[in-house]
């Protein structure tokens, strides 16, 4: 089976063919979120550069599923990570591929997947090394499979749950997928702190994110009214209140209301509530809000206590003059929770053990 991913789209694409590789330049990884940068990737398999009929050039690298996924597992995690936990990875990120392809239902106009989060991160060979290899083929067309249609699953995955996943409609369509239910975790928490065990099995840009269990975010007036303006496109004035309206499972939010003095908006699901409060994005959903006021005080020598007129603290008295945002986790939540399952292959937990967990009522099979 050949799978086509596209790994960029550009007005113009630079790239370098090889013997028995090639090289494309610029390829932007993180797309959206705090890791975003670029980076020059190469690449096994065939190269065909589309033209829309704007002139804009589309990179597509075609290349057999099994090989795929050897760059797959070791672009998601580092590949130097429990063997067990690659083998877990190779069965998830065959599952959703092969389902994305059967199904068509990517969205993508001339190749089946992109190389980016959005689908599943795929950096070239840049990071692969034998023992991706060892785990893809020790699990050759393994996939998970659910009812009794025996249909292969849209096995999702995040990086870190921060204690508790989530269910599949928090995030996506209204409809319920048994197994992509909240599940408790109880194994991510025992990564915090372990530097050995993370830099085993994070790669080098995702080290950079330290507080993946518990984060706190915190925002001036200013800066969060003028976040949510560039994000919303919309003048929401000074922001008065984040009311979190609906909670998921795992206490992610999906429908947020956002106060301002000039413009009243409840949205989600739990993507866009993260985009529209942060200059990238927050890393989850599960967040608590704390407000902070400015309070009336005397004229003083010193700047930490602003005088403020009648006229001003009335607005004060409505008007928080900051936020802080007290958060669980990083992505979504749904399906495998990464960091966790790492931690399951550390303590001898077998691949399938680990599956099971976090995908309740799913059975192995070969395609």
């Amino acid at each position: 089976m050949k799978v086509r991913v596209g790994i960029l789209t550009a007005p113009h694409i630079e790239h370098e063919k090889r013997a028995n590789t090639f090289i494309i330049k610029n390829v932007r990884i993180g797309i959206g979120f705090h890791w975003d940068r670029y980076e020059e990737q190469e690449f096994e398999g065939d190269l065909e550069i589309l033209h829309n009929a704007d002139g804009i050039e589309t990179a597509v690298n075609i290349i057999d599923l099994e090989d795929y996924l050897t760059s797959v597992i070791s672009s998601e995690m580092s590949a130097d990570s429990p063997m067990e936990l690659l083998k877990a990875h190779a069965v998830i990120s065959r599952s959703w591929v092969v389902s994305a392809i059967r199904q068509a239902n990517t969205g993508h106009v001339g190749y089946d997947v992109c190389a980016d989060d959005h689908c599943q991160r795929y950096e070239g060979i840049l990071r692969r090394n034998p023992r991706a290899e060892e785990a893809v083929r020790a699990t050759a067309g393994e996939v998970l499979v659910f009812g009794d249609s025996a249909d292969i699953g849209d096995t999702r995955y995040h990086k870190c749950c921060g204690g508790k996943t989530e269910n599949f409609e928090t995030c996506w369509e209204d409809k319920h997928i048994p197994y992509l239910t909240s599940v408790d975790c109880p194994y991510c928490a025992k990564a915090v702190g372990n530097e050995r065990l993370l830099r085993l099995v994070l790669n080098n840009y995702d080290q950079e994110t330290t507080d993946f269990y518990k984060w706190r975010v915190i925002y001036s007036q200013a800066e969060l009214s003028d976040i949510i303006r560039q994000k919303s496109g919309i003048d929401f004035g000074d922001i008065l209140a984040l009311n979190p309206l609906k909670r998921g499972a795992s206490g992610r939010i999906y429908s947020l209301e956002i106060v301002g003095t000039k413009h009243t908006e409840v949205i989600g699901k739990e993507l866009k509530i993260r985009q529209w409060l942060s200059r990238s994005c927050l890393y989850s959903s599960w967040f608590d809000v704390q407000y902070t006021w400015l309070r009336l005080s005397p004229i003083s020598d010193s700047n930490e206590q602003p005088f403020l007129s009648t006229a001003v603290s009335e607005k004060a008295k409505r008007v928080p003059f900051g936020f802080v945002l007290h958060g669980h986790g990083w992505g979504h939540g749904v399906g495998l929770c990464q960091i966790g399952a790492a931690v399951m292959a550390s303590e001898g937990f077998s691949y399938s053990q680990i599956l099971l967990h976090y995908y309740r009522g799913a059975t192995l099979a070969r395609l």
